[in-house]
């Protein structure tokens, strides 16, 4: 259980929101200009100097603003954590990078605060529709100011399912298996643009390999709407590794886990 009060978390919660409304506007003033666009491990899998920005950016309030805590981000701006002892803040600066670089859509900008390794707080912000999916299991989940209600609880065969697209293709974890006993499948190429979806009721779930900072701010908030989180064999997630992360409707869940231990 958190040691921060409501009032506090509620505080918190108001403060990342006027980061995130700065953010989005820095950051749709660099979609008209021309992004600084590099590989890192290939040329799938690129970092922007809006990455970068964004993420100084970022750690740079936390840092004034919660100056015991620790930051687990992905462009190596935040520390290298061995434990989830005390307050981490995860950072994702873009994610989606390829979404943004040649969709200019389906990206999102994602932060997450847990307490003793217990959630508190998550954000997605969606920029180009410019939401805000936030809050945490003290104070309920919004979308911007409208408070969501909990998806309806459909098996796998009831709804989409949506999955990584290269995994799918050569029909890892089950993901074929998956796709074709779902209603219909899809893939969108981020991981908060596909949690949004999960969250809203309009996908029944959805499973890839993430990063820490991948699904910390999704895990936040598809928990506090009831929805299950786990890794692909049902287990809990390792906040400071990468897990093949699941995270659907409980019905779906148990369908999905059935599937793949099948």
């Amino acid at each position: 259980m958190t040691l921060l009060s409501q009032f506090e978390i509620q505080e918190i919660d108001q403060t990342v929101l006027l980061w995130l409304n700065d953010i989005r506007q820095k950051t749709i003033a660099a979609m008209q200009q021309r992004l600084d666009v590099h590989e890192k491990r290939d040329n799938r899998d690129l970092v922007t100097n809006v990455d970068q920005d964004n993420e100084k950016f970022i750690n740079d309030k936390i840092r004034h603003f919660d100056a015991e805590a620790h930051i687990v981000s992905e462009e190596g701006f935040g520390d290298h954590n061995q434990d989830m002892n005390g307050r981490v803040w995860f950072v994702d600066p873009i994610d989606g990078t390829m979404n943004f670089v040649k969709q200019k859509t389906d990206f999102a900008v994602m932060i997450a605060l847990y307490e003793d390794n217990q959630p508190v707080l998550g954000w997605i912000l969606d920029v180009v529709n410019n939401v805000v999916y936030h809050g945490g299991p003290q104070i309920g989940v919004f979308a911007n100011q409208l408070r969501l209600k909990p998806p309806i609880d459909d098996n796998l065969s009831e709804g989409i399912v949506l999955l990584s697209g290269a995994r799918l293709l050569y029909g890892m974890f089950g993901y074929d298996k998956i796709a074709k006993a779902a209603l219909g499948y899809r893939v969108i190429g981020a991981a908060g643009p596909s949690f949004i979806r999960v969250i809203m009721g309009q996908a029944i779930g959805y499973s890839s390999k993430m990063m820490p900072w991948d699904f910390a701010a999704g895990q936040v908030l598809a928990k506090t709407l009831g929805l299950s989180v786990s890794d692909i064999d049902g287990k809990a997630l390792d906040m400071l590794s990468s897990n093949i992360v699941l995270v659907a409707t409980n019905r779906a869940h148990r369908d999905i886990l059935t599937l793949h231990q099948s």
